[in-house]
């Protein structure tokens, strides 16, 4: 699977661009602010129908425009005709359309997992030194391209928690509570919940001894890193925890057991990795559970994810460096973009794995 072509309108710092991809190694260089960033987040996009960066479509407008467009061609053995265009249209009045082939999507979640892809990004290093919301997120999405199923219970579970955390705010300010309508929040939940704690924890072996094997290979010592799957519901069951917790939920207004208050916890040699690591070693950690990312979702597929790689150059030594391209260049068939602001550092970079590099440079 490959991108061919990318055509953006209105989306961001793009009034309107449009840009041919021929080879599987491409560079993206330029000084900041050019639209590096938001060239892989275009990609992203057309992956996962929204973007990486933005949490509201409205940010992504190009200023002074009502809307935007992207189109992406693709190259995809998997489909009959050999090629594929995904297009979404965001309209004003937040009105959204996505298409594949020409044929809209009545669920966009539908979309989800048909063109994995894997991103990897400056501000991702929340994900090892920031709090459990950036773990969960970084399971979420692995998990969510891999099992439909999971998704649908991900979308379920956070619609009732938010209801429940809403009723929740609302029965402060009333005089009676009504247990009856908590009662039913929580059996929407129990079922979501269960299946997405019994999934994330099946599957935590399997990512945490490959985020190992990427941590060593590209640290390039024998640095012992250790991660650990931590859940409320690991010793107890989600209806129990519910029900102890509620006294605790009317006081604080918000939902205090569940899914959502798991975590990945990572050691550096039995202790906290966030609290000892250096910043060389987060990057490392954090390239690691990317590229384990990548590796599952490659096995799982049968073909390489895309792979968006911003600015990776930035506070990783030579030695870590060589060992990330080593792997994403030459050991991985798949296409890979990636952004630095140094055209001749990254020509240099990527051409020493023999593969003839496309070099995009934005002025």
């Amino acid at each position: 699977m490959r991108f061919t072509k990318i055509s953006i309108t209105g989306y961001k710092n793009y009034q309107s661009r449009t840009f041919d991809f021929t080879e599987r190694i491409i560079g993206i260089c330029g000084m900041n602010g050019k639209g590096k960033t938001n060239l892989l987040d275009a990609i992203n996009y057309l992956c996962f129908t929204k973007s990486y960066f933005s949490k509201t479509d409205a940010l992504n407008i190009h200023f002074g425009d009502e809307g935007f467009r992207l189109e992406g061609e693709l190259e995809n053995e998997k489909s009959e005709s050999n090629s594929q265009k995904i297009v979404c249209i965001y309209r004003s009045a937040q009105r959204k359309e996505f298409y594949l082939d020409d044929i809209a999507y009545e669920k966009f979640s539908h979309h989800i997992g048909k063109f994995p892809c894997v991103i990897i990004a400056p501000d991702d290093i929340g994900m090892i030194t920031g709090g459990s919301e950036e773990r969960r997120k970084f399971i979420d999405t692995l998990l969510s391209q891999l099992d439909p199923e999971y998704l649908q219970h991900l979308i379920t579970y956070n619609k009732v928690l938010a209801q429940r955390n809403s009723f929740l705010k609302g029965e402060a300010q009333k005089s009676r509570f009504d247990f009856a309508l908590l009662e039913t929040f929580d059996q929407q939940l129990f079922v979501p919940g269960n299946y997405i704690h019994q999934v994330r924890k099946k599957f935590s072996k399997e990512l945490f001894q490959l985020i190992q094997e990427f941590y060593k290979n590209i640290s390039g010592n024998n640095e012992v890193v250790s991660i650990e799957y931590n859940s409320m519901l690991n010793e107890n069951r989600f209806e129990e925890l519910l029900i102890a917790s509620r006294q605790k939920d009317r006081l604080t207004q918000r939902t205090n057991a569940g899914t959502h208050k798991d975590d990945l916890v990572f050691l550096l040699h039995e202790n906290i990795f966030k609290a000892i690591a250096s910043q060389g070693q987060r990057k490392s950690l954090l390239f690691a559970c990317k590229l384990a990312e990548f590796e599952i979702l490659k096995k799982e597929k049968k073909f390489p994810p895309v792979l968006l790689l911003d600015d990776v150059f930035e506070k990783l030594d030579e030695n870590r460096i060589e060992n990330l391209l080593k792997y994403v260049c030459l050991e991985n068939s798949g296409q890979v973009f990636i952004t630095d602001t140094h055209a001749e550092r990254l020509k240099v970079s990527l051409s020493q794995f023999g593969d003839v590099v496309q070099l995009i440079e934005l002025a």
